[in-house]
């Protein structure tokens, strides 16, 4: 019984059929079983994926199995907004596309996704489309004619440990694995009775304040995009300003390493998160800022709490400036001069991580004439992100890079003014 009204309420805030949605342990649990269930049963059309380049690595797992298993992936490509054009996501389908895959809105940058025009080139097309809805189930149900759908109770404030998966009637699905008696089939072990009770409990309560604290959300992210450039210099704000979720802002520092900004933000008892390299153990960026094209050095994402305080984030406000000027001062950062007289400056990036390739470029940028070009020769792989980034966000011109040996690479920039 508690099984049951659980999956009616959860059913009612999604947007389903009851019998449509089953109880997973995870939302990559729903992920991995919902991605592998559709191509499976779709193997006859074919086993072509599509999915865009900025989902989830959730997403992005199922899909490199399914690649490795013999199957071909396309990944579409987003703007510098993050988001996917929907021609671009018609232009990927093909006569032998089993499933196609987008997130309702980005777990990086807020960035809302098309997801109801999507479904109808894919609906038109006669493909399904699979949805990774964790990130926006808060806020309300997702628009569109999608075909199958994830969601994950600790992204809208319930237990760690329980997941959604929802099939559409009609929606051809073969669940993969032994077979199990529970959950339709499709998730197989005993439920969390208690988990998915209180998984069902919170949605339902988050969403019946949801209207109100995504206002107020709203607001006090938007009072971030607009004054971290202006008190902070070199920053780039990223994103879609407009259509993006409410309690997410993601911004990016010049000249500063993530990990010694979010040390900074921690001493001072502010919890955020980062996609710089710097603060991963592979040493590369986010490939959601990669696929976008932006600045990933000194990467800070923010994700506002339900019934956070608003003194919270002025405190953030008036806190941050002071942290990331540390940070640059300890790294050796100035403004850059005014414009030298040389044709052309090399500049040995070699050995140096990120962000020193940038800033090395920063302070190469003052010695050459306005047209004067500056080549860094680099082997940090995120470089080849951040250096085109860089000279978007500061008006130069990016030539181009060209290979050398031993992974090194020159990129060369002409300055502008």
């Amino acid at each position: 019984m508690l099984l049951d009204a659980a999956r009616e309420a959860a059913a009612e805030a999604v947007g389903c059929r009851a019998d449509e949605l089953v109880f997973t342990s995870s939302g990559t649990a729903a992920v991995h079983s919902g991605v592998a269930g559709a191509l499976a049963a779709r193997r006859r059309v074919g086993r072509h994926l599509v999915v865009s380049a900025v989902e989830h690595s959730a997403v992005l797992h199922s899909a490199a199995s399914h690649e490795g298993a013999g199957g071909a992936v396309s990944e579409v490509g987003v703007g510098r907004e993050g988001a996917v054009r929907v021609d671009a996501f018609r232009d990927a389908l093909r006569d032998d596309t089993a499933l196609a895959c987008l997130q309702s809105a980005n777990h990086e940058v807020g960035t809302v996704q098309p997801v109801e025009e999507v479904a109808e080139v894919c609906r038109a097309a006669g493909v399904p489309l699979f949805v990774d809805a964790a990130q926006s189930l808060t806020w309300g149900p997702v628009a569109g004619d999608w075909s199958l759908l994830a969601g994950s109770a600790h992204k809208w404030g319930g237990p760690a440990g329980v997941g959604l998966l929802v099939v559409r009637k009609g929606v051809r699905f073969a669940p993969q694995g032994p077979a199990d008696e529970r959950e339709s089939g499709r998730a197989a072990g005993f439920e969390n009775i208690p988990g998915i009770v209180a998984a069902a409990a919170s949605l339902r309560a988050v969403r019946a304040e949801a209207d109100a604290e995504a206002a107020r959300l709203r607001e006090l992210t938007e009072r971030i995009r607009v004054r971290v450039p202006r008190f902070v210099p070199d920053v780039e704000v990223v994103g879609d300003a407009v259509r993006r979720l409410p309690h997410l802002v993601t911004f990016s520092c010049l000249y500063v390493d993530g990990e010694s900004v979010l040390h900074g933000l921690d001493r001072e008892g502010f919890s955020v998160s980062s996609g710089s390299s710097c603060t991963s153990s592979t040493l590369t960026p986010s490939h959601v800022l990669r696929a976008m094209g932006v600045v990933s050095e000194g990467n800070v994402r923010v994700s506002l709490p339900l019934g956070v305080p608003e003194a919270e984030v002025e405190r953030f406000l008036e806190v941050l400036p002071g942290v990331v000027a540390e940070v640059r001062e300890k790294l050796g950062v100035t403004g850059v001069p005014g414009p030298g007289d040389a044709d052309a400056v090399t500049v040995d990036a070699l050995g140096m991580t990120c962000p020193q390739p940038v800033i090395e470029l920063a302070r190469a940028i003052g010695r050459v004439r306005a047209g004067g070009t500056v080549t860094v020769v680099a082997d940090d792989e995120v470089a080849a992100v951040d250096i085109p980034a860089w000279c978007f966000t500061q008006g130069h011109e990016y030539v181009g890079a060209v290979p050398g040996a031993d992974g090194a690479v020159a990129y060369e920039v002409r300055r502008a003014v």
